[in-house]
């Protein structure tokens, strides 16, 4: 009997094994079907003003596969960064604002100390997950001395600078060796991250972090973009980068779209996308309302609030969401969405009941901050009201439900009875941030 429960089994298992149908069974049951994949997409100097699905702007850049995850899923319009990319990035990271880490500028580097968000995935998961870093990195400095995989990532190939001088010729670091590149740098990126992921036999989470469409300003592969046909002399992308920002976005969906294509149908259902903006538009390429002086590495909305979508396993709204959220709060979200028990952790709060359920009240504050030793700026906001302060003494102080793109500055007259007790209570809690 024994004998032939054993025979039974094996014709079974060998008739699984034939089946054409590979798209569904997955080739390690308890693996990436057990769990949730988890893939964030970082873009580079992306504001809300050249993204579809925001109403700043009027040049968009043609992104068919961002609209279709957006479509499919849920686009945050109150989603706060920092007004640079290594900020942004240490705060999603470390779940930690600035002020606590001591990354507040481009130039500084992360603590090989601070607990990485995949590290602490993989302690409280018993190392469930596979973790990746492809592309920017950013966090080291001007040393370039700390890899990610010093904190607990277990693959990076990537940048380790905050960007390249030229997406054809640039160096990319993988296994602590760097090597000159002449592939295009978006295409690399997207290639490293298909093989990492097709190699996985755990549930995984990649972080990919293109460098695009920050500067240099170039043309992209024509095939890649809808902006026809573009001169690459300096002088005429000088005269007129806009088309050739648009290029580089629409370059990246390209990349991105290839991706999410190289994921079986079964894998493609058991992940999560993440697509965000790690600060605002740059500001030769700024649009109304924003504009040059309140874009990229300022503390006004052009420079803070950018795009963020959620899409995929998980993500039972559709539409857009209007709740208050920070880049920290993606440290206590990913790892929830990894299977970790988590409310809170440090600065993060965890955002993944707003994937099922609508809840403005959610944050009653989010926050950003700048220093880089000459200009020391932070910013918080309210549901309403919004107040910038400088080191030098200077306030600014705004009523973003009437003025949301920050044209009359409360501070220069007598304030509301209504708008003085916001502006107490935003400053309370900036004393709790910074104290």
């Amino acid at each position: 009997m024994k004998k032939y429960l054993l025979l039974s089994t094996l014709i079974s298992l060998s008739l699984l094994a034939c089946s054409g149908d590979d798209e569904e069974i997955p080739t390690d049951p308890g693996t990436n079907d057990a769990s949730t994949n988890i893939l964030l997409i970082i873009a580079d100097d992306l504001g809300l003003d050249a993204f579809n699905g925001y109403s700043e702007g009027t040049v968009k850049a043609n992104t068919p596969n961002l609209d279709q995850l957006a479509a499919n899923g849920l686009t945050f319009n109150n989603f706060w960064t920092n007004s640079v990319c290594s900020p942004t990035r240490s705060t999603i990271l470390t779940g930690k604002y600035g002020y606590t880490t001591g990354v507040r500028s481009q130039g500084d580097e992360i603590s090989a100390n601070e607990t990485s968000l995949q590290s602490y995935i993989n302690q409280e998961t018993d190392n469930e997950y596979a973790t990746a870093i492809v592309g920017k990195w950013h966090l080291s400095g001007n040393r370039f001395s700390l890899d990610p995989e010093d904190m607990g990532i277990d693959y990076y190939a990537g940048l380790y600078s905050g960007a390249v001088s030229d997406y054809y010729d640039w160096d990319l670091t993988e296994d602590g060796t760097a090597t000159r590149q002449t592939d295009y740098a978006t295409t690399k990126f997207t290639d490293l991250a298909i093989d990492w992921v097709a190699e996985q036999t755990k549930p995984w989470f990649l972080w990919l972090a293109y460098n695009a469409p920050h500067t240099p300003f170039h043309a992209p592969p024509q095939e890649m973009h809808a902006q026809g046909t573009l001169a690459t002399d300096q002088a005429s992308i000088n005269a007129n980068p806009m088309p050739y920002y648009m290029a580089s976005i629409e370059a990246m969906d390209f990349q991105i779209g290839r991706l999410l294509e190289s994921l079986s149908t079964a894998e493609r259902a058991n992940t999560v996308i993440i697509f965000m903006g790690d600060n605002g538009t740059p500001i030769q390429v700024s649009q109304t309302p924003y504009g040059r002086g309140k874009a990229k590495g300022t503390m006004y909305q052009g420079g803070v609030n950018c795009p963020l979508i959620v899409s995929g396993l998980g993500v039972n709204r559709s539409g857009t969401d209007n709740a208050l959220l920070n880049s920290t709060d993606l440290f206590a979200t990913i790892a929830s969405l990894a299977g970790v028990s988590i409310a809170t952790q440090n600065d993060s709060q965890n955002f993944t009941s707003l994937l099922s359920a609508a809840n403005n009240d959610f944050r009653d504050f989010t926050y950003a901050e700048y220093n880089d030793g000459v200009t020391d700026e932070w910013t918080i906001r309210g549901d309403n009201y919004k107040l910038i302060v400088n080191g030098n003494g200077t306030e600014e102080f705004y009523n973003l439900a009437t003025d949301p793109y920050e044209n009359s500055d409360l501070m220069l007259s007598s304030l509301s009875s209504e708008a003085q007790a916001a502006k107490t209570a935003l400053e309370t809690r900036l004393a709790e941030i910074r104290q």
